[in-house]
């Protein structure tokens, strides 16, 4: 009987614990690429699990948590431009009522900016929500440090 009850309590703790697992269906990945000394684009990638997507950054008001990308200030660097993104999957939602423009898989965020130093890192902050057809989840956020060489 000792054997059995010590069994249901493990049992009910690894039930709890698997149950209460923060979930975190997109991964990011950063790299910079060089177009010459004085120029260089940033490269964002945010790899999102089969089923859950991301928000475009160009969401009215009223819907969605937007992705939005902050750039630390710095004198190394200058962002040149808005951050770019492909063309996005456009869909009605009705939980807030407008059309969204969101992404799957994966999408690759790029900046393009102006190297005032050769060799930096490049900081800053990504907002984000993610959603799937039953829930979305909190908006998150992740800090970023790109090196540039």
């Amino acid at each position: 009987m000792k054997k059995f009850s010590a069994f249901l309590v493990l049992l009910i703790f690894s039930t709890l614990a698997v149950s209460a697992q923060i979930k975190t269906p997109v991964k990011w990945a950063y790299a910079a690429k060089k177009i010459n000394n004085n120029e260089a684009v940033l490269l964002i990638k945010a790899t999102i699990e089969k089923g859950w997507h991301i928000y475009s950054q160009n969401i009215k008001p009223g819907g969605p948590v937007p992705t939005s990308l902050t750039f630390t200030k710095s004198t190394d660097y200058t962002p040149l431009g808005k951050t770019t993104e492909p063309k996005g999957i456009s869909h009605f939602e009705k939980v807030f009522d407008m059309d969204v423009v969101y992404f799957e898989n994966e999408v690759v965020f790029q900046q393009k900016i102006k190297l005032n130093k050769a060799t930096t890192a490049v900081k800053g902050t990504i907002e984000f929500m993610v959603c799937n057809d039953k829930e979305c989840l909190p908006p998150d956020e992740v800090n970023f440090n790109i090196p540039i060489k």
